[in-house]
């Protein structure tokens, strides 16, 4: 689909895709608190992390790529599992990851109603996200999917030196 200077193809994530994911991830590891990762990954560390979001079921990974430039990879998103006890299986988390140069364009927005799109086809029943504040950018995001803010967790995480909170959003699905 044309998107702005770029023609952007959201599809599952795959093994050639590891080291660009890995290189988008370790520029938020490094950079911000977005995650509570605080050492960053060798691609050969998050090939787990990949092979756990298969081509179908409720835990996927999306890719979102610049088809007109060498198939550069924008950004991506993914579904996982919310708790790991069995009760939980009907919940996801989601997050989106993009690379820098590509926030503000719109590949979020892309990725999520993809994301969304597939999600619709699965047995699951609510979607979480937790957003480290403050990151305006990813509560528009989420609250223009119909999240709705359900707590916060103060100071739950400490990275560079001081404490986080961060924000819980739910959407029912």
């Amino acid at each position: 689909m044309p998107h702005g200077k770029e023609e952007v193809q959201v599809r599952p994530g795959a093994e050639g895709d590891l080291t660009a994911l890995t290189d988008i991830y370790n520029h938020y590891v490094r950079e911000t608190a977005i995650t509570f990762d605080t050492v960053p990954f060798a691609p050969e560390q998050r090939r787990p992390w990949l092979r756990s979001h298969p081509e179908d079921g409720p835990h996927r990974l999306l890719v979102a790529r610049d088809v007109r430039n060498a198939g550069r990879v924008l950004g991506y998103a993914t579904s996982g599992p919310f708790r790991a006890r069995p009760a939980y299986s009907t919940s996801v988390e989601v997050s989106a990851y993009l690379a820098p140069e590509a926030a503000g364009r719109g590949i979020g927005t892309l990725l999520y109603e993809r994301l969304f799109e597939v999600l619709a086809d699965e047995d699951v029943h609510r979607a979480y996200a937790g957003i480290a504040l403050p990151n305006d950018a990813s509560v528009r995001l989420h609250t223009r999917f119909g999240f709705r803010h359900v707590g916060t967790f103060g100071e739950v995480g400490r990275k560079f030196g001081r404490y986080w909170d961060v924000a819980w959003y739910e959407k029912t699905l």
